[in-house]
């Protein structure tokens, strides 16, 4: 296995912790995302900011920016409002 560069050690172990992310956030998913993916309430409680989940409909897969560009723009939009 190849090793990383040594300067990025203790970013590599900060995000192996997982930690919480406190910005407002909105997680976008499509309908049709055939992808193995967890549910969203498995992921819920590591936002502690204010946060929201949509799921865009309409046989959107997962390059939501292509496939449902009004969505995803809106998501971006709105995040400053959460």
């Amino acid at each position: 296995m190849a090793t990383g560069e040594p300067v990025y050690d203790a970013l590599e172990a900060r995000l192996a912790a997982a930690p919480a992310i406190s910005v407002p956030t909105i997680t976008l998913e499509g309908d049709a995302n055939g992808a193995p993916h967890p549910d969203p309430t498995a992921y819920r409680n590591k936002f502690t900011g204010r946060y929201e989940h949509r799921l865009i409909s309409g046989g959107i897969g997962h390059n939501l920016p292509q496939e449902a560009p009004r969505a995803f723009a809106r998501a971006v939009i709105d995040v400053d409002r959460l």
